[in-house]
């Protein structure tokens, strides 16, 4: 099924998602900052949104839905256990169900840290993960309501991905945690690499997500905890991983 995959800049540093089929006329939506700049895109491709997939429920993931343009039985799909705080919905799912997104099979998968209820939704058919505030490039979100445990494990569930899966991410925060990520890992080379390749895209205003699961596993510290490597480097050698993720993301907190 022939799909586009466009990444639309919302607010300040926000990003949305649309998986549109220019056969069919349909579209998905993940996630809706801003209305504005989705509805634009959505008119100029001459698409109708029968879909709305909402990942979490911060303000600035779901406050542009009102103003969303919409088919009249437009799905609404978010977190059960988040359903409480997100926007009126039409399914609420959780870890393991499969929804449709475009027409495409796509699995949900749970990846609570940032926020209790947090998921993603992984289109095996398009290689794209949708996964917000929880994977970033080269970052990861920071713990507002989940242990460093919980989190560390939604990374694990996201980087046993292939390797070419397309990490969709939530905003544009990679410049600011690559200069993180080189305080603690310095001598690797591919992130001295990409440090360069972000470097080069801001100053010619391009965006850096989305990003390939193989590049962040090689430089993503949020993914790496368990590296004997960076645990070394951290003198860590003997803590468990998840003791060694909670101190990256505290220094990441305070950095």
């Amino acid at each position: 099924m022939p799909v586009e995959v466009i990444t639309v800049p919302c607010l300040s540093d926000n990003y949305a998602f649309i998986i549109g089929n220019p056969d069919t006329g349909e579209a998905a939506v993940v996630d809706v900052p801003e209305a504005g700049p989705i509805n634009a895109v959505i008119a100029q491709k001459g698409w109708t949104v029968r879909t709305v997939f909402l990942t979490h429920h911060h303000d600035d993931h779901v406050m542009g839905l009102p103003d969303l343009k919409i088919d009249d039985d437009a799905q609404v799909i978010g977190a059960a256990a988040d359903q409480h705080r997100l926007p009126p919905l039409t399914r609420a799912v959780s870890e393991g169900d499969v929804v449709l997104l475009c027409g495409l099979e796509t699995l949900i998968i749970d990846v609570s840290g940032h926020t209790i209820g947090h998921i993603a939704a992984y289109t095996p058919s398009i290689g794209h993960a949708f996964t917000a505030d929880s994977l970033m490039a080269l970052g990861c979100g920071r713990l507002f309501e989940g242990s460093a445990d919980q989190m560390w494990q939604s990374m694990l569930k996201l980087r046993d991905l292939p390797d070419e899966t397309i990490i969709c991410s939530g905003h544009e925060y990679t410049a600011a945690n690559a200069k993180f990520a080189a305080t603690i890992d310095p001598d690797n080379a591919h992130l001295i690499s990409r440090i360069r390749a972000i470097e080069a895209a801001r100053a010619a205003n391009q965006p850096t997500v989305p990003s390939e699961l193989g590049l962040e596993k090689r430089t993503n510290p949020f993914l790496r905890a368990d590296d004997p490597a960076l645990k070394a480097t951290l003198g860590m050698q003997s803590a468990s991983d998840s003791a060694v993720f909670a101190e990256i993301r505290s220094r990441k907190d305070s950095f």
